[in-house]
């Protein structure tokens, strides 16, 4: 009972039909940007917390 091929493949057609396929373009671009800074930043954020645990073990 949950979502196959056929039914995401219409729902696909419903949301290209809505916004257009230039428009499903700049927000798939728009998301990709997103999550490469979403990971940038969480991969800064676990680099200081590491050196900082290197420094308390070496005490």
């Amino acid at each position: 009972m949950g979502l196959g091929v056929p039914e995401l493949l219409i729902i696909l057609a419903i949301v290209i039909v809505l916004f257009g396929a230039s428009r499903i373009g700049d927000l798939g671009s728009s998301l990709g940007r997103g999550i490469r800074e979403f990971r940038r930043g969480v991969r800064d954020d676990d680099a200081p917390a590491a050196s900082d645990a290197s420094k308390n073990e070496s005490k």
